[in-house]
């Protein structure tokens, strides 16, 4: 419900509540810019009815899913209330293979609005979910969907596994298209993409959008091969690949979406297309980096595969008790190792560390707690772990002779292929909270020029929880050559060495809390956007209100993002946020209305 104040700010939101309640406006025509004022949703004129329904799912063979909330058997007033599912939901609710193999369910809780936890304490509704889900496994399936959503003036998401940290693969009062079953794969020696007279030497695999990491890690390591994937089992192609998607191999190869040669699609307007770097050029670039949910639904992809290199790799522990005098240097340490960087990924070196304040000691957790910092590397083509320990030794004798009250432990360990080192490093944090993410991507300079700056910037991120510095760009990304010329990706990846995240949790439905949780993030980032105010943030792993998003997380490439938007989507059929081209319409208590 819309309050009078809201009224007179926004006159336009309430025609549209009026709209929504069935009221017909006579001054509301075809082609104004009230049409319509905003999409339909159950109980408004709009709304198709239950036999439309059933049409479009007799058109689909029976795939139209209307589920109910996942966490709705925990609920005694829901009717698929059942006490024993309900113990297995809950124990399932902080695993991303639990959400990925829901309709609907999303890793993160805010964003079904926390409309329906399996906790029996709290409320439980289906207001935060779509209504109905397109289980698709073919383009025509899509491409029904879609027509549908565009002819009903419906809300339109997708969700392959919901694992976003933006909250993309979820939507109140919508239609949603499922890809999670569009699996299968295809590898190639060499690759001619379609009405293109090139032939792409090397290897290539085309996958369905739903594939997830996992599985093509375990299909193409058996021909030792691999490709740019992520370090989650269930992250799958379409929102990965389209958001730009670094990886290990990303310091060496570029980014995933660097690798893509040809994508089939369905496009808002509903065309199956084809889109290369012969075919629909413009398209092509935009997919490439542009953001999911946005411009096309990805119904499968062909991207370049990789020998599956040897790894010699570290995890390294630099350490002291937390209650020691000597924690205090925990973020000047870290800013020294985080300086030394750009030469370590140069050198060939890539992976992921944590800038921790106080963490369990991770060798004997009954001594208490610790603080310090915790690296996880790679150095390729090698099983020689003295090659690895040859970069780091000169650090390790800096840490020694200026911080002495540190301890350093670094465990060695060397892989055959990408795919063993991926089965004993996979992500296996967990999920199924309120939770939202930050990020800032940092070139050399923001990293080298002024180490105070940096450690001060370390230190405010590390004081509210885990900061990061993932190594995971730097010259393959810089050097990449993406077919056609060129992609959408930030920028700022171009320059990029550290990609640095931070988090953080909340209580559910506590709308202070969330407003405290957006606002630390943005306190927390403050010093990284002074250290690399020419930089920017990664869309797939960013706050959804980072200020100035759209330059952020595009850079220079959002005004041809936005005008590509609205030449294959003019009747905004895909609508997300933070996304290119988003400005024309806004939430309002559920219903997606023009602004």
């Amino acid at each position: 419900m819309l309050t009078l104040s809201q009224v007179y700010k926004s006159p336009s939101a309430f025609l549209c509540a009026l709209l929504a309640a069935g009221v017909s406006l006579a001054d509301v025509r075809p082609g104004s810019s009230c049409d319509p004022l905003c999409k339909s949703v159950p109980g408004s004129a709009g709304w198709p009815s239950t036999e439309t329904w059933a049409s479009l799912n007799e058109s689909t063979g029976g795939r139209l899913l209307r589920p109910s909330p996942p966490g709705a058997v925990c609920h005694s007033g829901q009717p698929t209330f059942d006490n024993a599912t309900c113990r297995g939901v809950q124990a399932g609710w902080t695993s991303y293979e639990f959400h990925d193999a829901d309709p609907v369910s999303v890793d993160w809780n805010q964003y079904s609005n926390d409309s329906c936890l399996p906790d029996p304490h709290y409320p439980c509704s289906g207001e935060g979910y779509p209504v109905f889900v397109i289980n698709a496994t073919t383009a025509e399936h899509v491409k029904l969907g879609v027509d549908f959503a565009r002819e009903h003036h419906i809300r339109l998401i997708v969700k392959s596994s919901g694992h976003d940290f933006i909250g993309r693969s979820i939507a109140p009062n919508s239609l949603s298209i499922w890809t999670h079953h569009m699996t299968g794969l295809q590898t190639h020696e060499g690759f001619q993409p379609k009405s293109c007279k090139v032939t792409i030497d090397g290897g290539a695999v085309t996958a369905g959008a739903g594939s997830a990491m996992a599985e093509l890690y375990g299909a193409l390591g058996s021909i030792n091969r691999t490709v740019i994937g992520g370090g989650g089992k269930t992250v799958s192609l379409g929102g990965y690949l389209t958001g730009a998607g670094h990886s290990l191999l990303s310091s060496r190869y570029g980014l995933a979406t660097d690798q893509v040669l040809e994508m089939e699609v369905v496009t808002p307007k509903g065309e199956i297309l084809t889109i290369n770097e012969c075919s629909h050029q413009d398209l092509f670039w935009a997919m490439r980096g542009g953001g999911g949910s946005t411009f096309a639904i990805m119904t499968s992809v062909t991207v370049k595969t990789f020998p599956s290199p040897r790894l010699a790799c570290g995890d390294i522990i630099v350490a002291t008790d937390a209650n020691s005098f000597a924690a205090k240097s925990v973020p000047d340490l870290a800013a020294y190792v985080v300086s030394q960087f750009p030469d370590l990924g140069d050198a060939g070196m890539s992976g992921y560390s944590y800038i921790l304040r106080d963490f369990p000691n991770p060798y004997d957790p009954s001594s208490g707690s610790v603080a310090g910092f915790y690296a996880s590397m790679c150095i390729q083509d090698t099983q020689d772990t003295t090659e690895f320990l040859t970069l780091w030794n000169p650090i390790f004798k800096h840490i020694n002779e200026t911080w002495p009250g540190f301890s350093i432990v670094p465990n060695l360990a060397n892989f055959t292929s990408f795919s063993g080192w991926y089965a004993v490093n996979y992500d296996k944090s967990t999920t199924g909270t309120d939770s939202y993410v930050g990020s800032r991507l940092l070139d050399k300079k923001a990293l080298t020029s002024n180490v105070t700056a940096l450690a001060a910037a370390l230190d405010r991120l590390s004081s509210g929880g885990t900061a990061t510095a993932f190594l995971v760009s730097g010259k393959g990304v810089m050097d990449a050559k993406p077919r056609g010329g060129g992609d959408a990706v930030n920028p700022a990846w171009r320059k990029a060495y550290v990609h640095s995240t931070f988090g953080v949790e909340f209580e559910p439905l506590n709308a202070s809390a969330k407003a405290e949780a957006l606002q630390k993030i943005n306190y927390m980032l403050e010093p990284m956007r002074e250290l690399a105010p020419d930089m920017g943030a990664y869309m797939n792993e960013a706050n959804p209100e980072e200020p100035d998003w759209q330059h952020q997380f595009w850079g220079d490439h959002y005004g041809r993002l936005v005008e590509i938007k609205r030449d294959v989507d003019p009747q905004d059929v895909l609508w997300c946020t933070p996304c290119v081209g988003n400005e024309r319409w806004k939430e309002h208590d559920g219903m997606l209305c023009r602004v």
